[in-house]
């Protein structure tokens, strides 16, 4: 009988589960550690932002979801991991602590055969001065800071309607932030809103962000074939932009935020402020914050994660010139370079570099997009991660049959511009693969075929479809593991 515990109910760790309890339950125990009692469908956050969908309609209850798979559930944090057990404890362990309202501040041990790491991002607000649902900006990561967001956009349409002019700033909140896309989707759903209610001469809409060129979405932007041409990125998201009212600020570090001020710094080594009376600014990411120790207690969280707390995985990690970046430096497997048991997956994992140029000032400020590795990505490793566990667990034989590098992996992103049957937008994007691959694909750096752009209401009508189809299987409801990640 092998366990297998998996750190993280978000898409990730929630997609790893269900299989793993598909395959396995019968026979074997699945534990899911998480500080989440909800599971939630971060793309719709962005609706719950603007008030065109309740918290209720963009998150569920996971207890009731692992009882029916018969998973083991505990909602607690993840303190430390010790992959080589200890002189107690023979197994590799995790030790926890709960936040359930019945267990709080209680400490466990629980041991493993197989860990998977899919604890997501811990939303560094701090890293950023001032910034934050608690300070001055609003946030859309979570749908409690969606529902604040609303909040606070309601209040500046109050005031466009009483006359007063509103400034609103949204984009990127630090210098090294990605999630471009989520932010991208917010300013045009604010856009939408605004316009709707006909109020848009009294708006000043920015987009402030990190980018060198608007459209590099830390995947380096792209060449998409739309209309029978071939587009850059930069060009597609300037002209939607464009068309929307939405004036632009780029290649911005943001280095702090005070009440209706952003401080930013520019690649040219400026500084500026940009004054706003609503602001939504994506923070950067970081890792959960775990430490890690060896049989003798003696820490080796650096050995199992890099700096910013992400685990590294089977990368190539070696510092290297930007020119000699590879496709193949990007992992497959995201099977830890320390423990064959051990796995990270979805933000968990370290990226063995950017997919953007990297930049920096001439005061030696870090400017530029970290890759993104959220939605789809993140499910399609969580799902190959599980099936090598089952294929290991079934046949005592860790071969990794499944593998999904992101430099051979498609991805597809539906940006909505707007809600409603009849009247919503959405731009859709694939890419293929969401790595560039210049070795591959010299021209373009992706297959041309397979990396489209296009706006219109059916691509609102496909986010809308993907909004319940993806609540539906992550509910595992009957034939769940037919919808593909």
């Amino acid at each position: 009988m092998s366990k297998i515990v998996v750190l993280g109910a978000g898409i990730s760790g929630h997609t790893a589960v269900s299989y793993l309890s598909k395959s396995l339950k019968k026979n074997h125990e699945v534990v899911m550690i998480s500080p989440n009692s909800n599971f939630q469908w971060l793309p719709s956050n962005i609706w719950v932002g603007v008030g065109l969908m309740s918290i209720d309609q963009v998150k569920f209850k996971l207890a009731p979801v692992y009882k029916k798979l018969g998973v083991d559930y505990k909602q607690a944090k993840a303190i430390s991991i010790h992959p080589e057990g200890n002189n107690k404890y023979t197994k590799g362990f995790v030790k926890i602590e709960y936040v359930s309202e019945e267990k709080k501040g209680e400490k466990e041990i629980v041991d493993y055969d197989y860990l998977i790491n899919a604890t997501g991002p811990k939303l560094n607000f701090k890293a950023t001065e001032g910034l934050g649902p608690h300070k001055f900006t609003q946030s859309v990561c979570t749908y409690d800071h969606a529902a604040h967001a609303w909040n606070k956009f309601q209040e500046a349409l109050t005031k466009m309607e009483n006359g007063e002019r509103q400034t609103f700033v949204v984009g990127t909140g630090h210098a090294l932030a990605t999630c471009q896309g989520a932010a991208f989707e917010y300013i045009l759903n604010i856009a939408f809103e605004i316009k709707k209610r006909k109020l848009m001469h009294l708006a000043d809409l920015w987009w402030l962000s990190n980018e060198y060129e608007l459209g590099d979405f830390g995947m380096g932007g792209a060449y998409i074939k739309r209309n029978g041409y071939i587009t850059p990125t930069k060009i597609f998201t300037e002209s939607i932009l464009k068309e929307y009212g939405i004036r632009w600020i780029k290649r911005a570090g943001v280095q702090k935020v005070t009440k209706g001020k952003i401080y930013y710094e520019n690649l040219r080594g400026e500084y500026h402020t940009k004054d706003f009376d609503f602001a939504m600014l994506i923070p950067g990411f970081a890792g959960a914050g775990m430490k890690a120790f060896n049989k003798q207690n003696e820490d080796i969280t650096s050995e199992v994660f890099v700096a910013n707390g992400m685990m590294k995985v089977d990368a190539d990690y070696t510092p290297k010139p930007y020119e000699e970046w590879r496709a193949k430096d990007w992992p497959s497997t995201y099977q830890s370079v320390k423990y064959d048991n051990v796995y990270a997956a979805g933000i968990a994992f370290a990226p063995p570099h950017g997919m953007s140029k990297p930049m920096q000032s001439p005061n030696g400020t870090k400017i530029f997009p970290t890759p993104p590795r959220t939605g789809m990505p993140s499910g399609v490793i969580g799902k190959i991660v599980a099936q090598n566990i089952i294929h290991a667990v079934k046949t005592g034989k860790m071969i990794h049959k499944h593998q999904a590098s992101m430099a051979r992996m498609g991805a597809a992103c539906i940006v909505s511009a707007g809600y409603g049957l009849f009247k919503g937008q959405a731009a859709v994007m694939t890419v293929n693969p969401i790595v560039p691959d210049w070795e591959k694909y010299p021209k373009w750096g992706r297959n041309i075929k397979d990396t489209v752009g296009v706006v219109g209401t059916a691509g609102h009508w496909m986010k809308l479809f993907m909004h319940y189809m993806f609540l539906y299987k992550a509910k595992v409801k009957p034939f769940w593991w037919l919808i593909p990640e």
